[in-house]
């Protein structure tokens, strides 16, 4: 009785849709095709990539990941593969700081920079900026050293409080352990902020014979190259994790910064390598 029950049903259905009992059987026995196999490989990949990468890949970065783990398949393909698993990288937030103090005595140094982001060499030009992460204890303020030639962030620093040693002075020593220059060959660029303008950080570039150069007063496209880092890690970082405390906020600044992007983030500016790509296949020309 069963079995004539369901031949009726499949019989009923096959009239409701208007095919065959035999199309309706071929269907259903059928096996899935190559391109649904290559599908199911790809989602479980692309889940996988995801995860890996905290979510920070839209499709065109996510496509380039593909290719280098050996999956060579087209932008939009990809990008549909998100949609259908309900994937999206990260969405920016505007964000704005304001973390120089350019109200004091000292005199600016000249905007020797003068928007000329681009560089031949490592030590050329360096960028700085700082910035104000919110903790459950209060602010924590992030500065940077970036060097333009290959966008690697060489020094940073992450401070309680907005003075020079911890802040500017520090970072600017990791980066000079980081990568030593040539005396008076390497520009250092910021923003006019007293930190940047007093005497320690100063005496600091002065010993080792570092040309100063000051963004206009106001003016944050002076110094859009660190700004734009900073957009990245609010946007990739900081706006996706809840309120943290200080030790496990510095944790994840310094997991982003030296494991994510140094070394893992593509850039366009580089043709889409990551920072350390970029170094490693400069050198490998210049031998």
């Amino acid at each position: 009785m069963s079995d004539h029950r369901e031949e009726f049903a499949v019989e009923k259905m096959c009239q409701v849709f208007g095919v065959s009992r035999s199309s309706f059987y071929d269907w259903l026995n059928r096996k899935p095709s190559k391109r649904a196999l290559e599908n199911d490989v790809l989602r479980q990949t692309i889940q996988e990539v995801t995860a890996q990468t905290k979510s920070r890949l839209g499709s065109p970065k996510l496509t380039l990941e593909l290719e280098g783990r050996g999956i060579f398949i087209s932008r939009p393909r990809v990008a549909r593969l998100m949609k259908l698993m309900g994937i999206r990288s990260v969405i920016s937030k505007k964000f704005k700081v304001c973390t120089t103090e350019s109200d004091h005595p000292y005199a600016p140094s000249k905007n020797v920079l003068d928007r000329d982001f681009t560089a031949t060499r490592p030590g050329e030009k360096w960028v700085s900026d700082i910035t104000y992460v919110r903790t459950q204890q209060g602010w924590l303020y992030l500065t940077i050293v970036m060097d333009l030639f290959d966008r690697k962030i060489i020094g940073w620093s992450m401070s309680r409080t907005l003075e020079a040693n911890p802040t500017v002075v520090a970072a600017l020593q990791m980066a000079l352990r980081n990568r030593p220059v040539n005396p008076n060959e390497l520009i250092f660029h910021s923003d006019r902020g007293v930190q940047y303008a007093c005497e320690e950080f100063r005496s600091l570039l002065q010993n080792h014979r570092i040309i100063q150069s000051m963004s206009r007063k106001g003016n944050c496209w002076d110094n859009a190259v660190a700004e734009n880092f900073f957009k990245i890690i609010k946007s990739e970082l900081i706006y996706q994790l809840p309120l943290l405390n200080i030790g496990q906020t510095q944790i994840e600044i310094f997991e982003f910064i030296e494991i994510w992007y140094n070394k893992k983030r593509k850039h366009s500016y580089l043709n889409y390598l990551t920072p350390e790509q970029f170094g490693e296949k400069t050198k490998t020309k210049a031998a």
